[in-house]
C-alpha cells in the first residue's frame, strides 16, 4: 500500500495553479490576486466633510459657546456630488453634507449638532479644532501605493477597496470547476421514495459542498447506474464544464465497481490502496484531450469525506494559486481511549473543543462508531483525530493530533 504522503504528493505533482483570467470585480470575489494592484489616484480623491455640518473659519468660531453663539451667513449649500465656486470669507460659512467637497478657505467643518441648522444665517455654540471633521486628499491611499498585493484573497473589504480605487476587472487565479458524480445502481436522489435495496444519495452532495466550501465552483452532476456506457457518456459529456472531476463509489473490487472498469483502460488513472483507515481504495489520474484530473474516491460516505479532506481539497487549493494547502492542525487531549489499525493512519470523526486558555491543549473526543457508512456522526464531527501508522491504540487522556475541519 501507499502511504498517505505518497498519495498526496503524486496528486500535487500532476496538479497546477489554473491560469490567470481577468474577471469583473464581483466575479472574481472569493479568488486569489495574480499581481500587485496599486492605486491610480488619491482616495479620497479631494478635501472632504466628514460631517454634516458647517464651513467655517477658525477665527470666525474661536469664541462660539452655548451662552454667546456666533452667528454666520451662509454663502452656500453644497451636497455630496456637488461643489461652490465660492470661497470661505471672513464672517461667512457654507453648509456642507457629509462626502461633499469643502470650498476655498475652510479651515474646520462646524457639526450640525453645534448650530440651530439655520438657513440663511446659523447661529455656531462650540468652537471646532484646526482641520476637525476634513477628510484630506489621499489620508485613505495616495497615488501609486500598493493597496494589495498578489496573492491576496479577494473577500468583500478587498473588493470594496478595487472598486473605491476604479478598478473594475481584475487579474486573478480562477475558481476551479468541479464536476461531481455518484455512481450505483442502488441511489435514489433525495425527495423520491425508495423501494427496496434503494438508499439515498447522499455523497454528491457532500462533496459538492465541500468543494464549494473548498472555494471550487461545483456541479452535482447527480448518480449514475452501473453501467460503463453510461458513465462514460456522462464523464465525457461533462469534461467541456470541468477543471476536475470526482467521482464517489465503484472502486472496489466488486463485480458492479464500473469507475474501477471503465477508467482502467481510460486516460492515465491508477487505482491503487492506501495506508489509511477510513478510504483505502483510491483512484486518481488524468482524463480526455485537456488531461482533466480525476479522482475517484469510495463510495461510503464517510470514507469519501475523508478522502476529499485529505486529496481533493489540498489539489483544488493548489489550482487556485494557495499556497497553505493543509488543514490547521492542533494538540489536544483525548477524553476517550480506543484501537487503531496497525500500519494505517486513521482519521477519527470527533469534537473538539478548545480550552480556555490558550497556553493549555483542548479537548477532543471521539464521535459514533468507526464504520465508514455512519454519516450521522460525521455532521457531528467538527475535527480528525489523526492517529500515525505505528499506533495501534490511543489511550484515555493523551494527546493527539487533531485536523480542524
Amino acid at each position: 500500500m501507499k502511504s498517505v504522503e505518497e498519495h498526496l504528493t503524486g496528486i500535487l505533482e500532476r496538479v497546477a495553479p489554473l491560469s490567470p483570467l481577468e474577471l469583473q470585480l464581483l466575479d472574481a470575489h472569493g479568488s486569489l490576486l495574480v499581481d500587485d494592484v496599486a492605486a491610480t489616484g488619491d482616495l479620497p480623491p479631494f478635501d472632504n466633510s466628514s460631517m454634516d455640518g458647517y464651513a467655517v473659519r477658525l477665527a470666525d468660531v474661536a469664541d462660539a459657546g452655548e451662552r454667546y453663539p456666533v452667528v454666520l451667513d451662509v454663502i452656500a449649500d453644497i451636497a455630496a456630488g456637488n461643489s461652490s465656486d465660492l470661497p470661505i470669507e471672513s464672517g461667512t460659512c457654507a453648509r456642507i453634507m457629509t462626502g461633499a467637497p469643502i470650498p476655498e478657505g475652510t479651515e474646520a467643518i462646524v457639526p450640525v449638532e453645534w448650530t440651530d441648522a439655520g438657513m440663511p444665517t446659523v447661529r455656531i455654540t462650540r468652537s471646532p479644532e484646526e482641520g476637525q471633521y476634513i477628510r484630506r486628499r489621499g489620508d485613505d491611499v495616495a497615488a501609486g501605493q500598493t493597496v494589495l498585493p498578489g496573492g491576496t484573497e479577494l473577500g468583500s473589504a478587498q473588493v470594496g477597496l478595487l472598486a473605491a480605487i476604479g478598478r473594475d476587472r481584475i487579474r486573478v487565479r480562477p475558481k476551479p470547476r468541479v464536476v461531481i458524480l455518484s455512481t450505483g445502481s442502488e441511489l435514489v436522489p433525495p425527495g423520491r421514495p425508495l423501494t427496496a435495496g434503494q438508499i439515498r444519495d447522499s455523497n454528491s452532495y457532500m462533496l459538492t459542498a465541500a468543494a464549494r466550501e473548498a472555494g471550487a465552483i461545483a456541479y452535482r452532476v447527480g448518480n449514475v447506474a452501473d453501467d460503463p456506457k453510461a458513465l462514460i457518456d456522462t464523464i465525457e459529456d461533462q469534461l467541456i464544464r470541468a477543471d476536475v472531476v470526482v467521482t464517489t463509489g465503484g472502486v472496489s473490487a466488486g463485480a458492479y465497481d464500473v469507475v474501477k472498469e471503465v477508467l482502467s483502460d481510460l486516460g492515465t488513472v491508477a487505482f491503487e490502496k492506501v495506508a489509511m483507515q477510513p478510504g483505502m481504495p483510491q483512484g486518481f489520474g488524468t482524463i480526455g484531450p485537456d488531461d482533466t484530473p480525476i479522482f475517484t474516491l469510495p463510495g461510503n460516505p464517510v470514507s469519501a469525506f475523508v478522502s476529499f479532506e485529505v486529496f481533493v481539497r489540498p489539489a483544488l487549493l493548489r489550482m487556485q494559486g494557495t499556497e497553505d494547502l493543509d488543514r490547521t492542525i492542533v494538540r489536544a487531549r483525548c477524553e476517550s481511549g480506543f484501537r487503531s489499525p496497525e500500519g494505517k493512519r486513521q482519521f477519527v470523526r470527533a469534537r473538539y473543543t478548545p480550552a480556555k486558555d490558550a497556553a493549555e491543549p483542548g479537548a477532543v473526543a471521539p464521535v459514533g462508531g468507526h464504520g465508514s457508512h455512519l454519516i450521522g456522526s460525521l455532521a457531528l464531527a467538527n475535527a480528525l483525530i489523526v492517529v500515525p501508522e505505528d499506533a495501534t491504540e490511543v489511550e484515555r487522556g493523551s494527546d493527539v493530533d487533531v485536523m480542524l475541519l
